[in-house]
Protein backbone atom coordinates (compact mmCIF):
# COMPACT_ATOMS: atom_id res chain seq x y z
CA UNK A 1 0.00 0.00 0.00
CA UNK A 2 1.31 3.41 -0.98
CA UNK A 3 1.81 5.90 1.84
CA UNK A 4 -0.41 8.96 2.09
CA UNK A 5 2.60 11.21 1.65
CA UNK A 6 3.63 9.44 -1.58
CA UNK A 7 0.07 9.71 -2.89
CA UNK A 8 -0.02 13.43 -2.12
CA UNK A 9 3.27 13.96 -3.94
CA UNK A 10 1.86 12.00 -6.92
CA UNK A 11 -1.27 14.16 -6.82
CA UNK A 12 0.87 17.28 -6.75
CA UNK A 13 2.49 15.91 -9.88
CA UNK A 14 -0.91 15.62 -11.57
CA UNK A 15 -2.20 12.13 -10.72
CA UNK A 16 -5.97 12.16 -10.29
CA UNK A 17 -5.93 8.52 -9.16
CA UNK A 18 -3.67 9.44 -6.25
CA UNK A 19 -6.17 12.04 -5.07
CA UNK A 20 -9.04 9.55 -5.44
CA UNK A 21 -7.19 7.11 -3.19
CA UNK A 22 -6.60 9.82 -0.56
CA UNK A 23 -10.26 10.82 -0.79
CA UNK A 24 -11.36 7.20 -0.35
CA UNK A 25 -9.08 6.74 2.68
CA UNK A 26 -10.06 9.92 4.50
CA UNK A 27 -13.61 10.84 3.51
CA UNK A 28 -15.21 8.69 6.23
CA UNK A 29 -12.82 9.64 9.05
CA UNK A 30 -13.11 13.35 8.20
CA UNK A 31 -16.88 13.17 8.06
CA UNK A 32 -16.87 11.54 11.51
CA UNK A 33 -14.50 14.23 12.78
CA UNK A 34 -16.94 16.99 11.77
CA UNK A 35 -20.09 15.07 12.68
CA UNK A 36 -18.93 14.45 16.25
CA UNK A 37 -17.95 18.08 16.76
CA UNK A 38 -21.06 19.56 15.18
CA UNK A 39 -23.44 17.10 16.88
CA UNK A 40 -24.48 15.38 13.67
CA UNK A 41 -25.07 18.63 11.84
CA UNK A 42 -25.68 18.46 8.10
CA UNK A 43 -22.70 20.81 7.62
CA UNK A 44 -20.38 17.89 8.39
CA UNK A 45 -20.57 16.65 4.79
CA UNK A 46 -20.00 20.17 3.42
CA UNK A 47 -16.98 20.71 5.64
CA UNK A 48 -15.57 17.33 4.62
CA UNK A 49 -15.80 18.40 0.98
CA UNK A 50 -14.35 21.84 1.77
CA UNK A 51 -11.36 20.14 3.40
CA UNK A 52 -10.62 18.21 0.21
CA UNK A 53 -11.14 21.32 -1.90
CA UNK A 54 -8.54 23.07 0.26
CA UNK A 55 -6.16 20.15 -0.32
CA UNK A 56 -6.69 20.45 -4.08
CA UNK A 57 -6.12 24.21 -4.05
CA UNK A 58 -2.96 23.95 -1.95
CA UNK A 59 -1.51 20.88 -3.68
CA UNK A 60 1.07 22.90 -5.63
CA UNK A 61 2.48 24.29 -2.36
CA UNK A 62 2.39 20.98 -0.47
CA UNK A 63 5.70 20.02 1.14
CA UNK A 64 6.19 16.82 3.04
CA UNK A 65 7.10 18.42 6.38
CA UNK A 66 4.68 16.26 8.35
CA UNK A 67 2.44 13.29 7.87
CA UNK A 68 -0.33 13.87 5.35
CA UNK A 69 -2.89 12.94 7.99
CA UNK A 70 -1.63 15.74 10.25
CA UNK A 71 -1.76 18.15 7.31
CA UNK A 72 -5.34 17.09 6.50
CA UNK A 73 -6.58 17.36 10.08
CA UNK A 74 -4.99 20.79 10.49
CA UNK A 75 -7.05 21.99 7.51
CA UNK A 76 -10.13 20.35 9.05
CA UNK A 77 -9.50 22.00 12.43
CA UNK A 78 -9.15 25.41 10.77
CA UNK A 79 -12.43 24.92 8.89
CA UNK A 80 -14.13 23.78 12.09
CA UNK A 81 -12.88 26.86 13.96
CA UNK A 82 -14.19 29.10 11.15
CA UNK A 83 -17.56 27.31 11.26
CA UNK A 84 -17.82 27.78 15.02
CA UNK A 85 -16.94 31.49 14.72
CA UNK A 86 -19.57 31.87 12.02
CA UNK A 87 -22.19 30.19 14.21
CA UNK A 88 -21.45 32.38 17.21
CA UNK A 89 -21.47 35.52 15.05
CA UNK A 90 -24.89 34.76 13.61
CA UNK A 91 -27.46 35.99 16.10
CA UNK A 92 -30.14 33.33 15.61
CA UNK A 93 -28.62 29.99 16.61
CA UNK A 94 -28.41 27.48 13.81
CA UNK A 95 -30.70 24.57 14.52
CA UNK A 96 -28.64 21.42 14.53
CA UNK A 97 -30.29 18.47 12.91
CA UNK A 98 -30.16 15.19 14.73
CA UNK A 99 -27.89 12.63 13.22
CA UNK A 100 -29.77 9.99 11.26
CA UNK A 101 -29.68 6.90 13.42
CA UNK A 102 -29.35 3.48 11.89
CA UNK A 103 -29.76 1.81 15.26
CA UNK A 104 -30.69 2.86 18.75
CA UNK A 105 -27.73 4.05 20.79
CA UNK A 106 -27.12 1.94 23.87
CA UNK A 107 -27.34 3.63 27.26
CA UNK A 108 -23.58 3.44 27.76
CA UNK A 109 -23.01 5.41 24.54
CA UNK A 110 -25.46 8.10 25.64
CA UNK A 111 -23.85 8.14 29.06
CA UNK A 112 -20.39 8.75 27.58
CA UNK A 113 -21.75 11.32 25.13
CA UNK A 114 -23.29 13.27 28.01
CA UNK A 115 -20.05 13.07 30.00
CA UNK A 116 -18.07 14.33 26.99
CA UNK A 117 -20.50 17.23 26.62
CA UNK A 118 -19.71 18.27 30.22
CA UNK A 119 -15.96 18.53 29.52
CA UNK A 120 -14.37 21.86 28.64
CA UNK A 121 -13.97 22.27 24.89
CA UNK A 122 -10.16 21.93 25.05
CA UNK A 123 -10.41 18.75 27.15
CA UNK A 124 -13.01 17.26 24.82
CA UNK A 125 -11.03 18.16 21.69
CA UNK A 126 -7.73 16.57 22.76
CA UNK A 127 -9.55 13.45 23.97
CA UNK A 128 -11.46 13.12 20.71
CA UNK A 129 -8.33 13.61 18.60
CA UNK A 130 -6.64 10.76 20.45
CA UNK A 131 -9.51 8.34 20.97
CA UNK A 132 -11.78 8.87 17.98
CA UNK A 133 -9.43 10.15 15.29
CA UNK A 134 -6.68 7.79 16.56
CA UNK A 135 -3.97 10.42 16.15
CA UNK A 136 -0.63 9.80 17.83
CA UNK A 137 0.67 12.06 20.57
CA UNK A 138 3.16 13.53 18.08
CA UNK A 139 0.42 14.24 15.53
CA UNK A 140 -1.74 15.91 18.17
CA UNK A 141 1.24 17.96 19.35
CA UNK A 142 1.88 19.15 15.82
CA UNK A 143 -1.80 19.96 15.23
CA UNK A 144 -2.17 21.91 18.46
CA UNK A 145 1.35 23.37 18.24
CA UNK A 146 2.30 22.22 21.74
CA UNK A 147 5.04 19.88 23.03
CA UNK A 148 4.31 16.14 23.20
CA UNK A 149 4.57 16.16 27.01
CA UNK A 150 1.88 18.85 27.11
CA UNK A 151 -0.35 16.55 25.04
CA UNK A 152 0.30 13.72 27.50
CA UNK A 153 -0.56 15.82 30.54
CA UNK A 154 -3.66 17.34 28.91
CA UNK A 155 -4.87 13.89 27.89
CA UNK A 156 -4.35 12.65 31.43
CA UNK A 157 -6.34 15.57 32.86
CA UNK A 158 -9.06 15.09 30.22
CA UNK A 159 -9.37 11.40 31.01
CA UNK A 160 -9.57 12.14 34.74
CA UNK A 161 -12.25 14.78 34.13
CA UNK A 162 -14.19 12.33 31.96
CA UNK A 163 -13.85 9.67 34.63
CA UNK A 164 -15.21 12.16 37.17
CA UNK A 165 -18.23 12.84 34.97
CA UNK A 166 -18.77 9.12 34.48
CA UNK A 167 -18.85 8.37 38.21
CA UNK A 168 -22.27 6.96 39.00
CA UNK A 169 -24.47 9.09 41.14
CA UNK A 170 -25.89 6.48 43.45
CA UNK A 171 -26.48 3.92 40.69
CA UNK A 172 -24.84 0.60 41.50
CA UNK A 173 -25.61 -0.90 38.08
CA UNK A 174 -23.34 1.57 36.27
CA UNK A 175 -20.28 0.91 38.44
CA UNK A 176 -19.10 -1.87 36.16
CA UNK A 177 -19.18 0.41 33.09
CA UNK A 178 -17.20 3.12 34.93
CA UNK A 179 -14.56 0.56 35.80
CA UNK A 180 -14.24 -0.44 32.15
CA UNK A 181 -13.70 3.12 30.96
CA UNK A 182 -11.37 4.06 33.81
CA UNK A 183 -9.32 0.87 33.51
CA UNK A 184 -8.73 1.01 29.78
CA UNK A 185 -8.36 4.78 29.57
CA UNK A 186 -9.81 4.56 26.10
CA UNK A 187 -13.25 4.84 24.64
CA UNK A 188 -14.47 1.98 22.53
CA UNK A 189 -14.53 2.68 18.81
CA UNK A 190 -18.24 1.80 18.56
CA UNK A 191 -19.01 4.49 21.11
CA UNK A 192 -16.97 6.99 19.11
CA UNK A 193 -18.92 6.24 15.98
CA UNK A 194 -22.19 6.91 17.77
CA UNK A 195 -21.06 10.34 18.94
Amino acid sequence: MISDEALMLEFRGGSQQAFEQLFTRYRGPLYGFFRRRLNGDLRAEDLTQETFIAVIRASAQYEQRALFRTYLYSIAMNLLAAERRKRTKDSPPVKESPEPATREAPDSVLWIRQALDRLDESEREILMLREYEQLTYAEIAELLKVPVNTVRSRLFRSRMALKGHLEPEGEIGDAEAVGEVAESGKLRRAEGEAI
